[in-house]
């Protein structure tokens, strides 16, 4: 799999991506958007600085992502493409995007799990067709290995341990 540290982002793919997520954020009321590849690696954030240490969240979200498409496949589902984390005060969407990245959006009681799982559908489709572009434009593949667990138990026993 070819992580985000070997992408190369145009400045036009770049702008397309901020635009999109700024507007889901200011449709929805999200506080914040990232994106994560699916080897961990933080792609971009759009809305309010996140108060935790983005690169271990980043991990984190990937091995999540990675341990419910291995419960989708034990129930005979191939993936889930969306995965909803709700608390007290704080929730978190996350959803597949072009099996490339994992869009997180990190929402409070300001905004509404309704609105958030529908407007996420459309940005995440356009934000396959930028990822799709750029990826076309580069000649890279589609990832097929889902290897992401490899290194995150480590990050885990740092945070944790």
């Amino acid at each position: 799999m070819t992580g985000a540290a070997s992408w190369s982002f145009s400045e036009d793919h770049y702008r397309q991506i901020q635009v999109h997520l700024t507007a889901f954020l200011r449709e929805t009321n999200a506080r914040c958007a990232l994106l994560v590849d699916r080897t961990g690696q933080l792609v971009t954030t759009v809305g309010e600085t996140p108060q935790f240490d983005p690169t271990a969240f980043a991990s984190l979200t990937a091995a999540d992502f990675s341990a419910n498409d291995q419960l989708a496949r034990m129930i005979g589902e191939p993936e889930f493409a969306s995965l909803v984390h709700q608390g007290e005060r704080e929730s978190m969407l996350l959803a597949d995007v072009a099996k490339r990245v994992i869009l997180v959006v990190l929402f409070d009681q300001r905004a509404t799990l309704g609105l958030v799982k529908l407007k996420a559908k459309p940005v995440v489709e356009q934000l396959a067709r930028v990822l799709e572009d750029m990826f076309n434009r580069v000649g890279t593949a589609p990832a097929t290995d889902h290897r992401v667990l490899e290194g995150a138990e480590d990050e885990i026993d740092r945070l944790f341990g």
